[in-house]
């Protein structure tokens, strides 16, 4: 087998444990969505809950379990180094706020990395059971069938997802001067509360664009794979190469991407 097949092969054996995790986090987080758990602040208006915890200390043991010297970057203070060079980057509650309001829109997020490689990506939404994949090179699907992004070319046509960053009330860079100069620009704006699924809606067409500031690797590590392996296009507010750092992304379909780059600017 050639080195190149050996690599794919091995992408492939990532991502079907990536799913699995997924599946059992996000089974777990449903089973006690209706039910008593303990919500926590981490700022005045940044959330996390008892199953923030729970569904990462699921997802830590079953990497560990399977890949021991693999390193792990997730959201909740956890931060193993690894000795291979191959990471795994979570989110194991996209969507803290919905989940402590029983707001039913939230993802388990998870890619893996090779060094700043992102091979493969997870998106699994455990209420619509829509599961979106990722393969670096191979395409993106849901449920297992191929997605590719939308076809709209124009910024009046579109439909745009968005969200607040946690720290709105103290900081200058709350997106609200955004979101006016986009709805006044645009058939509508929809903000879910899920990053990672914002970006999965954008792969698979049911969004054309979106955007958000200060976001973190873990939002976004999967999703934007997938949108760009849907054909989308991921980078900063200016066209730069999309940093892992999330503090300005900006994904769409690419027809209208240098129009929303535009308007993120004060250009347009």
């Amino acid at each position: 087998m050639t080195r190149q097949g050996k690599q794919q092969l091995e992408k492939t054996a990532l991502l079907e444990d990536a799913v699995r995790i997924s599946r059992l986090a996000g089974k777990l987080l449903k089973e006690r969505l209706l039910t008593d758990f303990s919500v926590d602040h981490k700022g005045e208006v940044d959330l996390v809950t008892e199953m923030d915890r729970s569904a990462q200390d699921l997802i830590k043991q079953e990497i560990l379990l399977k890949y021991p010297d693999h390193g792990i970057l997730a959201e909740e203070d956890l931060h193993i180094q690894g000795s291979d060079g191959f990471r795994w980057i979570v989110d194991p509650l996209d969507g803290t706020t919905n989940y402590a309001h029983r707001f039913p829109i939230f993802s388990v997020s998870i890619a893996v990395a090779n060094k700043n490689d992102i091979l493969c990506g997870v998106v699994y939404n455990p209420v619509s059971e829509e599961l979106f994949t990722s393969i670096q090179g191979e395409g993106a699907s849901l449920n297992a069938l191929p997605i590719s992004v939308s076809k709209i070319n124009s910024l009046n046509d579109s439909l745009l997802g968005t969200g607040f960053p946690y720290n709105i009330r103290e900081s200058s860079q709350t997106n609200l001067d955004h979101f006016k100069e986009f709805a006044l620009r645009t058939q509508g704006i929809r903000r879910c509360g899920s990053a990672a699924l914002d970006l999965c809606f954008v792969a698979c067409g049911r969004l054309d664009g979106f955007w958000e500031l200060n976001l973190k690797s873990w939002d976004i590590a999967a999703g934007a794979l997938i949108v760009r392996e849907a054909g989308g296009v991921t980078t900063d507010f200016e066209g730069s190469a999309l940093k892992m750092d999330g503090s300005r992304v900006l994904a769409s379909n690419g027809h209208i991407h240098s129009r929303m780059m535009e308007v993120l600017t004060g250009d347009g």
